[in-house]
């Protein structure tokens, strides 16, 4: 049978000339134009098969097959969304997107250009698949990503902290106080149910179809975050949070995040730099990276590198080995020689003229010390 329906939609059943056996979602519910689908893709194949040719396909079916062989994909929904928002690219050709129709569709998105790359990197996957995978291209456009600024890392101090706490709703400020306790993400904070967690070991944990990394994650629970998990006890038989209502919470009203920061007087602080925050606070504290990689769930040390900064203390000892060089101190060398200098020169300027010598005139005079703020 060359077409068949099941959930409103109809499916594609072909075998091709190479007799690979073809099974594709039309993606319509509509008998007829599903059956001049079946036809166009047939006539396809034949002339890949017997002349090489390319099957012209149109980006809106190229979309349809992604979603149905992705649809274990973890963004998946993203997906989604972004092909909704690439509206322009319906009816197209795929082998006519060109390099300069994608960036200037693309350069319709409102955004910042880490949001434009996104719907960038996700055109650039799925031409790759008319290459790699379903053969529909001989190659794909090479497309550049928009210039980023580098990432940056905004953390709050703990008195910031406090002051954003007292600011908001109390279960907000329970998400918050967690968040800064445990550096979980978000989605990972508002999804945490009870089945999740070991009160007696003090442990909450994540499978790795749960986290951004892929990996399953064990997350270690300290004294303030067991507080906050005590307060929560009791008030939904699955979920851990829940808002005013009593009802699991799925987002964070925005207009009472934005209150609340201007209340507590913070600019240019979003919820993700609580994840900063947590990171931040722990390599200040002494953490190694390769503890905070493990703890925070990210897949590299690359990606912990970020905070390397704010705990130098580890370099001193190299610092200070230049103290050592030649088995002197340099700048005790260089003390000694200066004085040593200004002596000589003071007798012999003294021996011509009883005129007092401003050193500061020879540039002598070493600079003055600055001492360097601390976190």
């Amino acid at each position: 049978m060359p077409i068949t329906k099941r959930n409103n939609i109809w499916y594609i059943h072909i075998t091709a000339p190479s007799g690979e056996r073809i099974r594709r979602s039309t993606g319509t519910g509509d008998e007829k134009e599903a059956r001049q689908l079946h036809d166009k893709m047939k006539y396809e194949l034949w002339h890949l098969n017997k002349l090489g040719e390319k099957p012209k396909v149109l980006w809106d079916e190229v979309c349809l097959r992604w979603i149905e062989e992705r649809q274990d994909k973890k963004s998946i929904k993203d997906d989604k969304t972004k092909i909704r928002k690439l509206a322009g690219f319906r009816g197209m050709y795929v082998h006519h997107l060109t390099k300069a129709f994608i960036s200037a569709e693309v350069m319709k998105i409102e955004g910042t250009n880490a949001t434009r790359n996104r719907y960038l990197a996700f055109i650039r996957s799925i031409l790759n698949a008319c290459v790699k995978e379903w053969d529909y291209l001989d190659s794909a456009p090479t497309i550049r990503l928009f210039k980023e600024p580098k990432k940056r890392i905004r953390w709050l101090r703990p008195h910031e902290a406090d002051r954003l706490v007292s600011a908001l709703p109390q279960y907000i400020a329970e998400l918050v106080i967690f968040s800064l306790c445990t550096g979980l993400r978000k989605s990972n904070v508002l999804s945490l149910e009870w089945s999740q967690i070991d009160l007696k070991r003090k442990v909450a944990w994540y499978y790795p179809d749960e986290t951004k990394s892929g990996y399953a994650l064990g997350v270690p629970l300290n004294d303030l975050a067991m507080q906050v998990l005590d307060r929560q006890l009791g008030k939904h038989p699955t979920a851990v949070f829940i808002n005013s209502h009593r009802q699991p919470i799925k987002s964070i009203p925005r207009h009472l995040w934005k209150k609340a920061l201007q209340d507590a007087d913070i600019q240019n602080f979003r919820w993700h730099d609580l994840r900063h925050t947590w990171a931040s606070w722990l390599v200040q504290r002494g953490v190694p990276l390769y503890a905070l990689k493990e703890m925070g769930g990210w897949e590299s040390i690359e990606m912990v590198q970020r905070y390397a900064h704010l705990a130098p203390e580890h370099l001193h000892q190299h610092a200070a080995l230049i103290d050592s060089t030649q088995g002197k101190g340099f700048f005790d060398d260089f003390g000694t020689n200066l004085a040593q200098t200004r002596k000589e020169n003071t007798v012999a300027i003294d021996k011509k003229s009883a005129q007092p010598i401003d050193w500061t005139d020879f540039n002598l005079v070493p600079a003055p010390r600055v001492e360097l703020g601390t976190f």
